[in-house]
């Protein structure tokens, strides 16, 4: 064993140092498996003393570091790139008690997003975001990519979720900022420097977040139409509704597939379609079926307010994340639109893919309330043909190469088409500020070409 991994397994003990090479490739691999890189070993601390102990030794020794959280990045965010020491979040889970008067708790940065929902349900509150890898996503990482997810149109991103948090800074030292009272404009807000700095400026070790009221009465609608562009004039009036919650795009190739595939039974059979949920206090269903029926829906939709009936609703909605592996990893492209640019983007990505990829099927979907969408092109053998040609297709649309996924690797090379050259020169004034040495997450977010 060499010194610095003697030196790591003093800090953090046998148990939480991984070694075997075996074992290396499996944490070295990407979430849809197709990128693979190498780690050195993977350590594992128990608390923010342990990770500045980390730090300090790897710093000092020039071993570059890379954050792995829950695993669930699609853009190459925790697959390190020059033998990397691969650091983990994994037993950060502490979880403090809630504050029912303030409706807040203070997680660790390794607990999982599903856990910290059953908690705040518990106390009748709710966390108010969500996403299909809730089993796995983990609260650092969230914090890291600002994730939003399928009820970001009522509740905002993770960023409107964090009252405070811990982290340390590439130097070893620590930082605590947890404001005592709601309001408190002292000096920078250095908490929010860490929202979607994708790991390239500390390691989250812990967060307090909010909580929200749970709304007594919910109502979803599943609807059909034969044009996107109908959809999305459905969508932009229902996300002005008080207690719109949820406003789902769904490609109809994708749900095809989903009953073909999986045996889903879905009640609407439609080119593209709507899931909208309402949540509040009172009751709306008459009021979501009384807009849904003045669009340009092709037939009745679906709509339920008991919990059995809604929950199948939404399993149209979740199914997707299986129908995305049925032909093996997809291509994933994760953009924002504006709305009028929804349609013709969708069929211009069509035509391109028909000319780059003719075998491969375009699915897209995503939370079309705030124009945040995916785009999973399966069935695609050589995803180079596409990959840089589609990027420059969603910013050529006015989009966003990146609407909630971050930059990781994948797509760091192509951070020009979505900020200036002068935002990237001050964002790397800022990286080189806290880390001087550039050891920290090296692999992400940053252009390769200018280092």
């Amino acid at each position: 064993m060499s010194t610095l991994e003697s030196k790591l397994e003093a800090i953090v003990g046998t148990a939480h140092l991984l070694t075997d090479p075996d074992v290396l490739v499996g944490w070295a691999t990407d979430w849809t498996g197709r990128d693979r890189g190498a780690a050195r070993a993977v350590v594992r601390p128990g608390d923010a003393d342990q990770i500045a102990e980390v730090l300090n030794v790897c710093r000092a020794s020039g071993a570059p570091v890379t954050i792995h959280g829950g695993g669930t990045s699609l853009v190459s965010g925790t697959v390190p790139r020059r033998g990397d020491v691969l650091l983990s979040t994994s037993r950060l889970t502490e979880v403090g008690a809630v504050d029912p008067t303030h409706k807040c708790v203070r997680v660790g940065a390794g607990t999982k997003l599903q856990t910290l929902r059953s908690l705040a349900a518990e106390h009748g509150l709710l966390f108010g975001v969500d996403l299909s890898a809730r089993d796995s996503a983990t609260i650092g990482g969230m914090v890291a990519t600002n994730a939003g997810g399928l009820h970001t149109i009522r509740y905002g991103r993770t960023s409107e979720q964090m009252r405070g948090l811990e982290a340390v800074l590439p130097d070893g030292s620590i930082i605590k900022r947890f404001p005592r009272v709601p309001d408190d404009r002292s000096g920078l807000d250095l908490a929010s420097l860490f929202v979607g700095s994708e790991g390239v400026l500390g390691v989250v070790t812990a967060v307090e977040v909010a909580l929200r009221p749970r709304p007594r009465h919910r109502v979803t609608a599943l609807a059909g139409f034969a044009a996107l562009e109908d959809l999305v004039a459905a969508a932009v009036c229902l996300r002005d509704v008080p207690g719109v919650d949820a406003l789902e795009l769904l490609d109809g190739e994708g749900v095809r597939l989903a009953s073909d595939r999986l045996g889903l039974a879905c009640p609407v059979k439609a080119e593209w379609l709507l899931l909208a949920e309402l949540a509040s206090d009172r009751e709306q269903l008459v009021e979501l079926a009384e807009l849904l029926a003045a669009a340009e829906v092709v037939e009745e939709p679906a709509i339920s307010q008991d919990s059995v009936g809604r929950a199948k609703l939404w399993q149209v909605r979740e199914s997707f994340a299986e129908v995305t592996k049925l032909f093996g990893p997809p291509t994933k492209f994760d953009l924002s639109l504006n709305f009028e640019s929804v349609a013709p983007f969708a069929a211009d990505a069509a035509a391109l893919l028909a000319e780059q990829a003719p075998d491969a099927i375009p699915v897209l979907f995503g939370h079309i309330g705030v124009g945040n969408l995916h785009l999973n092109v399966l069935r695609c053998p050589d995803p180079s043909r596409v990959f840089g040609p589609m990027l420059d297709l969603i910013a050529e649309h006015g989009g966003n190469i990146s609407s909630e996924h971050g930059l990781g690797s994948l797509k760091r090379d192509y951070l020009s088409l979505a900020r200036s050259p002068e935002e990237i020169a001050a964002m790397r004034s800022v990286k080189r500020a806290f880390d001087p040495d550039g050891y920290l997450n090296s692999a992400v977010l940053f252009p390769t070409a200018s280092e």
